[in-house]
């Protein structure tokens, strides 16, 4: 008796037991989170740089200048560049949701009207299938006159300032919100986003929202200047 007494566990001990595991979940559960979302903002990092690429190639190809998008209205105004792009990635035919390098992992909801939707953006034709949206707010035209910056149609040579530049970002970045680090809002000062630019180099970055003129979207005018970025090309 006193032996199977000694093999087994006390209540105690099972207790003990059960108190060290969540604390050791505890404890893993936001590593394992963090590691996920980096995994996520890497592969939208490794996108844009081969997109970016892509953009050279087309550039080159055209006396330097950048894809050129009709007025065709939102949301296809930034996401028609892909049309040009594709031959300059390794891609054919037309625009589809199994083009991965177009895909953002983390896109898993948009807001549509400030209401949030618990879909992905490059599912969408109307979005031709991309997580991604080209600078080119300055298609938008008023009597021939852009009403919102951007650089499409724009010879690289004539950027002002192309570290600085945005070239291609995440959709989230426009209005903006974020996919990395999301909350229940379709317009948040300081959101998050994966942004390329002009220079080629991508990063990381806090995108500004004027809260004040909240009607407004955050590509509709350049950011103060110490965010270090900007949608205009001047």
């Amino acid at each position: 008796m006193s032996r199977l007494n000694r093999s087994g566990f006390t209540l105690l001990e099972l207790l003990m037991v059960i108190a060290v595991v969540g604390i050791l979940a505890a404890l893993l559960l936001p590593a394992l989170g963090f590691a996920k979302g980096y995994a996520k903002r890497s592969a939208c990092i490794s996108n844009l740089k081969q997109i970016n690429l892509g953009r050279h190639l087309y550039s080159d190809d055209h006396n330097g200048l950048l894809p050129i998008i009709t007025n065709s209205g939102p949301p296809l105004v930034w996401s028609d560049y892909e049309i040009f792009m594709r031959s300059y990635v390794g891609l054919k035919g037309n625009p589809s949701p199994s083009d991965k390098l177009f895909a953002c992992p983390a896109d898993t909801f948009y807001y549509e009207n400030n209401d949030y939707v618990a879909d992905s953006l490059h599912v969408q034709s109307r979005y031709r299938f991309s997580s991604y949206a080209f600078n080119a707010g300055n298609s938008f035209t008023v009597r021939g006159q852009p009403t919102w910056p951007g650089i499409a149609g724009r010879k690289i040579g004539s950027i002002k300032e192309m570290e600085k530049t945005v070239l291609v970002a995440e959709v989230s970045a426009l209005p903006p919100f974020s996919w990395h680090q999301p909350v229940r809002a379709g317009h948040v000062n300081n959101a998050r986003n994966v942004v390329s630019f002009v220079d080629s180099h991508v990063r990381y970055i806090k995108i500004y929202w004027d809260a004040v003129n909240g009607h407004r979207e955050a590509c509709q005018d350049d950011p103060p200047a110490a965010y270090g970025y900007k949608w205009s090309g001047d």
